[in-house]
């Protein structure tokens, strides 16, 4: 059973609490002795040598030019996983056929994590943008396909034989009825494909690509620099969470304007 939601002054009091009490037992940690300062920095270290990447370049590139190109990639690959996965949940919905056709090949190929395509893309593209830009499609695209399949397969009949019978052709049937309809859907599962597209890039930033936010993670480790290391992943995460408050918006705009 879920509880009551928590009023937004609680709310905010807790994460800010949870917060405050994160840095404490990180500061504890770093000035403890518990673990080498090179290992473990503290927070101010972190924050300064944040500042230091944004207008000295690490690796070749300033923090913001790899945040770039790593943005460039996600949304590459995240846009292709869009225009894929929509038409194509549509169709399965729509068509019998295609769904027996697609089901079986995409159940196999959705259970494959997307850093297992890191040695495919590497033997394919090296470093250059094709293999990122697969890695975040592969990690992408499932969520899109299932929630526009599924938000397609629940909407009532009664709309698409109404269509049909004022004499909607197949294609106005799905454009202006079936894709309507599941747009609630879909804009759930672009929030949960944009947050696995993100954490697919990081990954095959690791390993197949000059340039981004993980190459320079890779970059810090290799020169034991760990506060670079957690500058990436403080730049990573902020990002993420931009991402899907934005689309998040995109989310209750749409459930607002339709009563849900």
């Amino acid at each position: 059973m879920i509880g009551p939601r928590l009023e937004p002054a609680r709310f905010w009091r807790l994460s800010v609490a949870g917060a405050v009490s994160f840095f404490a037992l990180w500061t504890i940690a770093a000035l403890s002795g518990i673990a080498s300062r090179t290992f473990l920095p503290a927070p101010w270290e972190v924050v300064a040598r944040f500042a230091q990447l944004l207008v000295e370049p690490f690796a070749g590139h300033t923090l913001q030019e790899h945040l770039l190109a790593s943005l460039q990639r996600f949304l590459l690959g995240f846009g292709l996983a869009v225009l894929v996965g929509i038409p194509l949940g549509l169709l399965m919905a729509w068509f019998k056929w295609v769904d027996r056709i697609v089901s079986p090949a995409f159940e196999a190929v959705r259970f494959v994590a997307p850093i297992a395509w890191v040695p495919f893309a590497a033997l394919w593209f090296g470093t250059g943008i094709g293999g990122p830009v697969l890695i975040i499609f592969m990690g992408a695209f499932p969520p899109v396909l299932i929630n526009t399949y599924r938000g397609a397969k629940q909407v009532d009949r009664k709309y698409i034989e109404a269509s049909q019978m004022l004499g909607a052709s197949a294609w106005r049937s799905m454009t202006e009825v079936l894709l309507p309809a599941a747009v609630p859907s879909i804009v759930a599962g672009l929030r949960i494909s944009a947050g696995l597209g993100w954490q697919s890039l990081v990954g095959a930033e690791l390993i197949v690509a000059a340039s981004g936010v993980g190459n320079m993670m890779v970059k810090g480790q290799a020169a034991v620099s760990t506060s670079t290391v957690m500058c990436g992943m403080v730049a990573i995460g902020i990002v993420g969470l931009l991402i899907d408050v934005a689309l998040r918006r995109v989310q209750l705009v749409i459930e607002k304007r339709r009563g849900l």
